[in-house]
């Protein structure tokens, strides 16, 4: 069986997260190890608290799994500070890497102080970079004008010549049908798709960045991994089914 690691904090309503990332993983047929950067107190109505893991106990849960299994793939979320950053950039296998760069919750709570250390040293190491409009503006750090699909491509230009290899600059966000742009090597690929209303969207970027990873680990080309991904996070949105009174999972 092919197996993929998640490294990011826990979402104890099971959408985001770990436990997001975990439910990808198993719906993509792949064995899903994880280690835990925070604990944090979070329901559908936001984060109240975030207790970040200590950097040497985030190391040596990657190197305690990783030296009895072999994992294919990886993906980080949620990596909190500059110090728990570092720490998986001590340990880092040389396997296809997403990293999701989880900056803040969808209610506002930050969930990484310190981007240097993430667009400085993770971010070149990475197979893909996954950010939405938000995450995207933040890296590149001036405010960056990613209002439209154009937008979008200068941004994931501009971050890959700053090192990142490969980056799905995600549209989600901006008015209208999305369009998410995959830029690298061979590119710039736009990927369109149809508006889902729902309010079942709890954990979409950790789906999709787990998914990447996941098809990563099974063998699928770049390309090919994201856009079998985002079909299945298309699938996950319009299964949905409301469970509290915010925010609510994907429906994985």
């Amino acid at each position: 069986m092919q197996v993929a690691l998640t490294v990011a904090g826990s979402d104890p309503a099971g959408g985001a997260g770990i436990q997001g990332d975990l439910r990808t993983f198993a719906r993509c047929g792949v064995h899903g190890l994880s280690a835990l950067t925070a604990v944090i107190a979070q329901g559908t109505r936001g984060v109240r608290h975030v207790w970040p893991v200590e950097p040497a106990r985030v190391r040596a849960q990657i190197e305690v799994v990783l030296s009895d299994v072999t994992a294919h793939a990886m993906k980080t979320g949620a990596l909190i500070n500059a110090a728990i950053t570092e720490a998986v950039l001590e340990v880092l296998p040389a396997i296809p890497l997403v990293v999701d760069p989880v900056i803040a919750s969808s209610s506002g709570a930050t969930l990484l102080d310190d981007l240097g250390p993430l667009r400085d040293r993770l971010m070149p190491r990475a197979t893909l970079i996954t950010p939405n409009v938000r995450e995207l503006r933040l890296l590149l750090g001036d405010g960056a004008d990613a209002t439209d699909v154009e937008g979008l491509i200068r941004g994931a230009e501009r971050l890959r010549a700053m090192g990142a290899p490969a980056v799905l600059a995600k549209g989600g966000h901006l008015p209208g049908d999305p369009v998410d742009v995959l830029v690298d090597a061979s590119g710039v690929t736009p990927l369109p798709g149809a508006r889902i209303v729902t309010t079942c969207t709890r954990g979409t970027g950790c789906t999709l960045s787990a998914a990447i990873a996941a098809h990563l680990a099974l063998g699928a080309p770049l390309l090919d991994a994201v856009k079998r991904a985002r079909e299945l996070l298309r699938e996950a949105l319009a299964r949905g089914v409301p469970i509290g009174e915010g925010e609510s999972p994907v429906g994985l």
